[in-house]
């Protein structure tokens, strides 16, 4: 009886080990998601810090909260101007803005509904006429009603890319592009922390501290590991582009300090394409945007 046994667990193993195999096969066989670089999700992130406030920040030629509102009108161009290229029955794209933290108006919640808008091959033409209208009053709101609250709570960027970016800004399907608008700063007080000799924010003050005031600020930003924590493992299907970096006075190198830390960062996290602009007028910006959008490659 025992050596029936013997025999009939010998047939079953190759069978067992033919049934694995084939569901390995299976699962290895299975279609990934299959990412159409013509359809975009573009995200917006607006930094409401005091680096807003035409008081505290003046500039005479033009504001900078009134640059960001002409920045975001030439998101809005070269993301209307990328759909009308392509055919109604391709249509599959979105757009959206966030902020972080939320303001503590209220109304704030109703503007950024209105300012979701998402594309198919149902939307009808005079769709992109509202898209245009929104875009061209609701951010100068958003913008206003930071001003005239006064509270200015700092941004946290940080956060965002730790807990909010991959569920907010990245479509498996789409090709994912995150306009940042900030003067490169960093520093929320729920999230300010030192892990070793890397910080979860950056300020004039940080950078005064670290040294970095020469023309040597990138051999002691490496020699030290200076730079921020990081947020996220994989952001590679995340396109990035920072508008707005805008040091703040006295040290020549500080501009560049900034854009080194968010360079750094971005490598660290994997994003591959990504670009850094400073707080130029948005005449001259227009062009860097309305191609990052087109640009495919």
């Amino acid at each position: 009886m025992k050596k029936i046994l013997y025999f009939y667990l010998l047939l079953m193993i190759p069978l067992i080990s033919c049934c694995k195999n084939k569901d390995e096969a299976i699962e290895e066989n299975k279609d990934p998601i299959t990412v159409d670089s013509n359809n975009i999700n573009v995200s917006i992130l607006i930094d409401l810090s005091d680096r807003i406030d035409p008081i505290t920040n003046p500039n005479p030629t033009m504001q900078y909260f009134q640059r960001d509102t002409e920045y975001i009108k030439a998101i809005e161009k070269g993301f209307s101007d990328h759909i009308k290229s392509k055919k109604i029955i391709t249509y599959d794209d979105q757009m959206q803005i966030f902020f972080n933290p939320e303001p503590s108006d209220p109304k704030m919640n109703e503007f950024t509904k209105e300012l979701k808008v998402s594309f198919n091959k149902a939307t009808p033409k005079n769709y992109f006429e509202s898209i245009d209208r929104k875009y061209s009053e609701l951010p100068l709101n958003i913008y206003q009603s930071a001003i005239k609250d006064g509270k200015y709570v700092g941004s946290d960027i940080w956060e965002f890319f730790k807990n909010k970016v991959n569920d907010y800004c990245i479509k498996k399907d789409k090709r994912n592009i995150l306009f940042i608008l900030t003067d490169g700063y960093m520093y929320h007080e729920n999230t300010k922390f030192t892990e070793g000799s890397k910080t979860s924010y950056l300020t004039t003050k940080l950078i005064k501290a670290n040294n970095l005031t020469t023309s040597d600020f990138k051999n002691i930003i490496k020699k030290n590991n200076f730079g921020f924590v990081k947020a996220n493992d994989d952001l590679k299907k995340l396109e990035i582009i920072v508008l707005g970096i805008n040091p703040e006075k006295g040290n020549p190198f500080e501009e560049a300090v900034i854009k080194e830390y968010w360079e750094n960062w971005f490598k660290e996290m994997n994003i591959k394409k990504y670009q850094i602009k400073s707080a130029d007028l948005p005449s001259n910006l227009e062009p860097i945007i309305l191609k990052a959008i087109a640009d495919k490659n």
